[in-house]
């Protein structure tokens, strides 16, 4: 039997694991959808009770994917379409055909999954985080997410001129970091919002800001000193944020926990404000978010726990 990674090698998380899973005896397959399908063949066959699900590997063999008890659904790459299907019209339906058949594979597998796909895919969704957050109990920041600009600027009102706003997604050609809503853009960004919603929230004023991870019960949380950055609506821009291990309190662990089994979750790494006055604040959950700079910093154990989630089943 073998564990399988959807992901690919210029991942340093994917290659962090496979050595930990490598270190334990398992046998790790990569499938790197980019491959598909310069360097893949995939084959789903049906027939007298039967069923055969296989991927060809020109000069590496096959995978029998009927033995794969566990899979990592890190990051999937895009199908890597040849440049000499030119057609736009071909190429959808190639990319379309493609995703198609490899959905139904992934939904058809039996197989354990971190995370299963459909739900990685949902719970990325922010406006269901919150709500799902909010609704376990969990404190969120006041939030509103439109495409209106006269809700906007009424939203601004109501927070004193104390709003960031940020992307639903960051997408690697459009990527933003999260930013301070000015007076001034208040008046200026009318065409922009009206093109596509914008999430705005009240600026939580915060000591330091968390980064929890979780890989099935495990919780492992570190804080980041707002004070030492000098940029602190965003730790992403701060090349120098250090992170130290912390604890959380029992009852918030615990939500989170219960969040992560609302969504479907066995892996998240969710971020949280930590206030003034001692309140925990939910900013989001990302399915396939980054660990190995919080664990490089504070000798968290996170990959050996992934490695050990991976084979248990």
């Amino acid at each position: 039997m073998a564990i399988l990674i959807v992901s690919s090698l210029a991942d340093p998380h994917a290659r962090a694991v496979i050595a930990a899973l490598d270190a334990r005896g398992e046998r790790v397959e990569l499938l790197d959808l980019a491959e598909y399908p310069g360097k893949l063949a995939l084959t789903l066959a049906f027939g007298d009770g039967n069923r055969r699900f296989m991927l060809r590997r020109p000069g590496e063999g096959e995978l029998d994917l009927e033995e794969v008890r566990t899979v990592w659904w890190r990051r999937p790459g895009e199908f890597g379409l040849p440049e000499t299907l030119r057609d736009p019209a071909h190429r959808r339906l190639a990319l379309s055909e493609s995703n198609t058949a490899f959905q139904g594979l992934f939904a058809a597998m039996d197989t354990h999954w971190v995370n299963p796909p459909g739900l990685d895919a949902v719970a990325g969704h922010k406006p269901y985080q919150l709500a799902l957050a909010q609704s376990l109990g969990i404190e969120i920041p006041q939030t509103v997410m439109t495409s209106d600009p006269e809700e906007a600027r009424a939203f601004w009102r109501e927070c004193d001129g104390d709003v960031i706003y940020k992307q639903f997604i960051a997408l690697p050609g459009a990527w933003s970091e999260t930013r301070r809503l000015g007076e001034a853009e208040t008046r200026l960004t009318d065409e922009s919002i009206r093109l596509a919603p914008v999430i705005f929230q009240g600026h939580v004023a915060a000591v330091s800001e968390l980064r929890v991870t979780i890989v099935g019960d495990d919780v492992f949380a570190a804080a980041v000193d707002l004070s030492t950055l000098s940029y602190d609506v965003d730790i992403r821009m701060n090349v120098d944020a250090k992170h130290v291990a912390c604890d959380l309190p029992d009852d918030i662990s615990e939500k989170l926990r219960t969040l992560m089994r609302r969504l479907g979750l066995v892996y998240g790494a969710i971020d949280l404000r930590l206030t003034g006055d001692g309140r925990y604040v939910f900013l989001e959950i990302n399915p396939g978010g980054q660990f190995l700079y919080v664990e490089e910093q504070t000798g968290q154990p996170i990959t050996a726990a992934l490695a050990a989630r991976l084979s248990v089943n």
